[in-house]
C-alpha cells in the first residue's frame, strides 16, 4: 500500500513518520521546496519529541521520502490531507488554504483511491471536496474519510502511534474494509460513523476540553477569594463517578496556541450561521480571554505605579512543553505586555535558541536558567518544562532575595510554596 501524505507541517510529519514506521510505503509531499530539502536531510520544519529520529531511521530504510511533485500521487492506494489549517489572528480558519492546495491534486488520483482528511476544518468540508472531485471524475470513483486528527505538541508521536481510539468517518463499507487495518496499528479501538459525524467530533472534543479548562480557571480565582485550595476542590470533583479520575481539570493558564480556539471559532460560524442562541459556546473564548491577564492583575496588584523598571526573569517561550513554537504563546503575549509597561525583562527556555527580531528588542535572551533569575524582582513560571522541576527556593533566593514567583499553574508549589526568601504566588491558593 502506497501512502501520500499532503502538507509537511506538524500533523503532516508526524502522520508520515508513523506510517513509515507501522511499514507502509510513505511519501511526503508539500508545494515548499524548501520543507522538502530540509525534510530528505532529515530535518523536520519544527521541534517535536522524537520526530527526527523517526523520519532520519525511514529516510534510511527507504520507506519515507518527499517531493514536491503532485505526479506522486498517480499510484497512490491512500491520499492523506494532513495540513495544519492555518488560522488569523481571530481564530478563523483558513479553509481556503486547504482546499486550494488539495483539489488540483485530485486530476491525479487513481480510480479506487482513498482520500483521508485528517485536517482541522468545519463540517461539510469532506461533502465539499467529493463535489469538487466530481467536477473532474471523469468516471473515476474515489472514497472519501474523515480521520480527525488528535495531535498533542509535545506528545504526539506516543499520541498517533498508541492512542485510545481513531475515528473514521465513512460513506462504504470498501473504505472500513481498506483502512480498518491500518487504524488498528494505531488505536486500541476504532469507531465508524459518519463522515460529519467524524468531522463534528473533533470540534466536540476540542470545545469540551476548552470548556474544562476554562471551568478549572474560574474556579480558581474563586477559591482564591474564599479560602479554599483549587486543587483539593479539583481532587473532590474527580473522585465523583459522574466526573471521573482522568477529568481534564486542571487550574492554570489560558489555552492557547489557537487549536482549541480554532474549533470555538468554527462552533460559533455554526451559531451565527443557523441563528442559534448558545451561550454557553460563545462565552469560552470571552472566559479565556479574560484568565489570559490573571498575571497581569498580580503584577499590577504588587507594585502599581512602580511597574516601570521592574526587573522579571521568565521562564519559558514556548506555547507549551515538547514544542518550540511560539506563536499563541501565552509567554509571549504577556511580555509583550511587560514591555510595554516599562519591565526589564529575561528570559530563558531550553529549546528556544533565536527570537524573531520584535522581541529581540523587548526581551534578553538568556543563555542559562541562572542568567534568568539573577538579581530580578519577579520571576514568572510561564512555560512549564520538566528542565525548571530542580528549582529550589534556596537556588532562587540565593540570587534574588525576596523575590516575588508566579506561578500560573501550580508547577513548583511543592518546592517553594512557604519557604523563606520566596514570596510565591500561585493561581488557585487562598489569597
Amino acid at each position: 500500500m502506497k501512502c501520500v501524505v499532503l502538507g509537511l507541517w506538524h500533523l503532516g510529519c508526524v502522520t508520515a513518520a508513523c506510517l513509515s514506521e507501522a511499514g507502509y510505503r510513505t511519501i511526503g509531499l508539500d508545494f515548499e521546496p524548501g520543507v522538502i530539502d530540509n525534510l530528505r536531510k532529515g530535518k523536520p520544519p519544527l521541534f517535536e519529541p522524537g520526530l527526527e529520529d523517526m523520519v532520519g531511521s525511514n529516510l534510511r530504510s527507504e520507506k519515507l521520502s518527499f517531493t514536491d511533485q503532485i505526479s506522486v500521487l498517480e499510484d497512490a492506494d491512500i491520499f492523506w490531507v494532513a495540513y495544519d489549517t492555518p488560522v488569523d489572528d481571530e481564530d478563523r480558519a483558513d479553509v481556503d488554504f486547504v482546499f486550494g492546495r488539495v483539489i488540483p491534486c485530485f486530476q491525479f488520483l487513481k480510480d479506487g483511491a482513498i482520500v483521508v482528511v485528517s485536517s482541522q476544518l468545519p463540517v461539510g468540508s469532506i461533502a465539499a471536496l467529493e463535489d469538487s472531485f466530481e467536477l473532474q471524475a471523469n468516471g473515476r470513483k474515489v472514497e472519501f474519510v474523515s480521520w480527525p486528527e488528535n495531535l498533542r505538541l509535545g506528545q504526539a508521536i506516543n499520541v498517533f502511534s498508541s492512542g485510545d481510539r481513531v475515528i473514521l468517518g465513512l460513506r462504504s463499507k470498501r473504505a472500513e474494509t481498506v483502512l480498518r487495518p491500518l487504524a488498528k496499528r494505531f488505536g486500541r479501538e476504532i469507531l465508524v460513523m459518519s463522515v460529519e459525524s467524524a468531522e463534528m467530533s473533533k470540534h466536540a472534543l476540542n470545545a469540551f476540553l476548552a470548556n474544562c479548562i476554562t471551568f478549572a480557571n474560574e474556579l480558581a480565582v474563586v477559591c482564591e477569594r474564599v479560602g479554599a485550595r483549587t486543587d483539593e476542590v479539583e481532587r473532590a470533583l474527580r473522585s465523583d463517578a459522574r466526573v471521573g479520575k482522568e477529568a481534564y481539570l486542571k487550574a492554570g493558564g489560558p489555552f492557547a496556541g489557537g487549536t482549541l480556539a480554532r474549533d470555538i471559532r468554527m462552533l460559533s460560524g455554526f451559531c451565527e450561521k443557523f441563528e442559534l442562541d448558545l451561550a454557553l459556546l460563545n462565552s469560552i473564548s470571552v472566559s479565556n480571554r479574560n484568565h489570559a491577564n490573571w498575571p497581569r492583575f498580580q503584577l499590577e496588584t504588587r507594585f502599581g505605579d512602580s511597574l516601570p523598571g521592574c526587573k522579571v526573569g521568565v521562564l519559558g517561550l514556548a506555547y507549551k512543553p515538547g514544542t518550540d513554537t511560539l506563536r499563541r504563546s501565552s509567554s509571549i503575549e504577556l511580555i509583550k505586555w511587560m514591555a510595554s509597561e516599562g519591565m526589564l525583562i529575561r528570559a530563558f527556555d531550553p529549546v528556544i535558541q533565536s527570537l524573531p527580531e520584535n522581541l529581540n528588542a523587548i526581551v534578553n535572551l538568556c543563555l542559562s536558567l541562572e542568567d534568568a533569575i539573577e538579581n530580578i524582582d519577579v520571576l514568572i513560571i510561564a512555560t512549564p518544562w520538566p528542565e525548571f522541576t530542580g528549582l529550589t527556593a534556596s537556588r532562587i533566593s540565593g540570587l534574588s532575595p525576596g523575590v516575588i514567583v508566579l506561578d500560573q499553574g501550580r508547577f513548583l508549589e511543592s518546592q517553594l510554596s512557604g519557604q523563606p526568601g520566596i514570596n510565591y504566588i500561585a493561581l488557585g491558593l487562598p489569597v
